[in-house]
């Protein structure tokens, strides 16, 4: 080999070393990326799972079970009428009537204000109370106006607009309703209210990058390894809840600008937050134990700190403090007669 071949086999071996620094450096600046992984199938996300949609409604999306294939059909629980949030009318009939005549003259849109009403019928055959149904035959009626939600307490002009809904669908029907009185009902209302509102807790804690920024697919990847799938709206994945029905018990959310971006590999995401519902799941399913722990785990594979709002390291007496203070309330919501994950809790609390 002479001397001229030598040195150009060197200067071309230099020249290839640049090449692969320069790119190992560009892909250092770029945000952390997702490793290469079959496709997984789309997920919808579960929704609260205490109430079919109202016809014509879309407020929230049915539940399903945790690992139910995504084009399942999507598991619905109804609403039940609860005289502890709800205000209840009697409706009184001449005769039983179909289940398919009182649907076709519900009102499109179940809804006074902010708050959702319920219209139930007691099945002939078997004696429950139930949303109407195809096909069956019913005795009586009721119906029921939510009391209070996280919007606030049912005031005077929904209670007056659920009034002018229900008394058109009881003329159309043959009804009789019995409205209790409106100042009776809004004053319920504030009571609900106020003593709901101090229990309403929802812990959120942010997981912010310590170097290198991720990109959308990594903290996609990453969260799925731990049971998270996509959600309804860009920049959100839920983690479900472990029983049929139930609503997602932890919602891990980062930038949905980022999510929508043309390329979501080179998009870069420098924290995201990790939040429980606390009255929508109930004690016994661990869900704070779950929030630490997944907490912890991205921390950890992510590279990143758990902060508080203040900005604040999260610290392991930060969390003892928090899931002690998290006993007393879920013993409070036992108190009232709302304990945490049951389908009234979880319609107060929406």
């Amino acid at each position: 080999m002479t001397l001229t071949t030598a040195l150009s086999i060197v200067g071309g071996l230099v020249l290839l070393a640049l090449i692969v620094q320069g790119w190992l450096a560009t892909r250092r600046a770029g945000p952390r990326r997702a490793e290469a992984l079959p496709s997984a199938p789309d997920r919808v996300e579960p929704g609260l799972g205490t109430g079919a949609p109202a016809a014509g409604e879309n407020d929230a999306e049915p539940g399903f079970a945790a690992g139910t294939h995504a084009h399942a059909a999507p598991l619905r629980r109804p609403a039940r009428l609860d005289a502890l949030i709800d205000a209840i009318v009697p409706m009184t009939l001449d005769a039983p009537v179909t289940g398919d005549f009182l649907l076709s003259h519900l009102p499109p849109t179940r809804r006074a204000g902010t708050k959702p009403f319920y219209v139930e019928g007691l099945d002939t055959e078997t004696g429950d109370w139930q949303q109407p149904q195809p096909g069956r035959r019913y005795g009586e009626l009721q119906a029921g106006v939510q009391l209070a939600s996280r919007s606030g307490a049912l005031n005077e002009i929904e209670y007056s607009e659920f009034v002018q809904k229900l008394q058109a669908f009881a003329e159309a029907t043959g009804a009789m309703p019995d409205f209790p009185d409106m100042l009776e009902v809004v004053a319920r209302a504030r009571e609900l209210d106020a003593l709901a509102s101090p229990l309403d807790a929802q812990l959120t804690v942010t997981l912010r990058s310590n170097h290198v920024a991720w990109s959308v697919g990594y903290i996609q990847q990453t969260a799925q390894r731990h049971g998270f799938l996509p959600g309804s709206l860009p920049g959100r994945l839920v983690l479900p809840g472990a029983e049929d029905g139930a609503p997602v018990m932890l919602v891990l959310s980062f930038d949905s600008q980022a999510a929508l971006a043309d390329d979501a590999q080179m998009a870069a995401v420098r924290d995201c937050t990790l939040t429980l519902d606390v009255p929508q799941t109930e004690a016994r399913l661990e869900p704070f134990p779950t929030w630490h722990r997944l907490t912890t785990v991205l921390a950890d594979e992510m590279d990143a700190t758990a902060v508080d709002d203040q900005g604040q390291p999260v610290t392991l007496h930060a969390f003892d403090a928090i899931g002690q203070e998290l006993q007393q309330l879920y013993a409070q919501l036992e108190q009232l007669g709302l304990p945490a994950g049951s389908p009234t809790t979880r319609r107060l609390f929406s």
